[in-house]
């Protein structure tokens, strides 16, 4: 899968999973909000993932490391509450950005394997 849709899968699910979150909570957190806004700058930089921007595609990649890390504990917090469905939507979205942070990961390597093929032919 190309680095691109896998970061727009997560984005996605990001705001969506988010703000679901956020709307059932009887008591809102305005940092319930956090994944729906990575999300969103997710959303921004992909058509210059897309693109193969560099810019673009690290700050995707420090953003899905950045919330990839930061889901942990409201999945330890859902899981406390005895909240399975909070554990699930936390679940889905910390493999969805796993998912793309591998993805990147894979992408990155192909990059440098082609330059150097490239560098190689010249």
């Amino acid at each position: 899968m190309k680095a691109h849709l896998a970061s727009l899968i997560n984005a996605i699910l990001l705001v969506t999973l988010g703000a679901w979150g956020y709307l059932e909570s009887e008591t809102p957190s305005i940092t319930a909000l956090i994944p729906v806004g990575v999300g969103v700058v997710l959303l921004a930089v992909n058509p210059g993932v897309k693109k193969e921007e560099k810019i673009q595609a690290h700050v995707a990649v420090l953003l899905t490391l950045i919330i990839l890390l930061g889901l942990a504990m409201p999945l330890k917090g859902a899981i406390e509450r005895g909240s399975t469905a909070g554990a699930v939507r936390v679940l889905v979205m910390i493999l969805s950005s796993l998912f793309a942070m591998v993805t990147f990961v894979r992408s990155f390597i192909q990059a440098r394997k082609n330059r150097e093929s490239q560098g190689q032919k010249s």
